[in-house]
């Protein structure tokens, strides 16, 4: 079940293993949406992503920017779809599968923005019934500012 929080997931406190996880493209283009708020509070997740060379969609990258959080950019979005959306959802239900095992072996809680239904286009509703299918078994916090 995923828990809603009013807040900024990018300022969450406490000591236990987070992970803040949020949908990236595979065009390796940074810096709309979500992803100005994680550079302007932490570098390394823009550095990571853009160092790699490509971007398969269903890939993850986990980058830890300090010793409680690990942001996790999650390649499932491509850009200029006509349609508008240009979230990939079964891209998006392989990056949570990872995820999710990431979290169990490491005793993490993931916190994230609504994320797929910005500017990927995708619609939350989904996205919500493939978080509580695919993560039961971790706790989830999805924030809105």
């Amino acid at each position: 079940m995923i828990h809603y929080i009013k807040g900024d997931v990018t300022n969450i406190q406490g000591y236990e293993p987070k992970l803040i996880c949020h949908v990236s493209n595979n065009q390796g283009v940074w810096g709309g949406g979500f992803t100005g708020s994680l550079s302007r509070k932490w570098k390394e997740p823009e550095y990571y992503y853009r160092r790699r060379r490509r971007h398969r969609l269903g890939d993850v990258q986990f980058v830890q920017v300090n010793d409680h959080i690990t942001v996790v950019n999650m390649i499932a979005q491509v850009l200029g779809d006509k349609r508008g959306v240009n979230l990939r959802y079964m891209a998006l239900r392989q990056c949570l599968y990872t995820i999710r095992d990431y979290a169990i072996n490491n005793n993490c809680t993931i916190h994230a923005p609504r994320f797929g239904a910005g500017l990927a286009g995708g619609d939350w509703k989904i996205i919500e019934r493939m978080i509580n299918q695919i993560l039961s078994d971790v706790k989830v916090y999805i924030y809105d500012l």
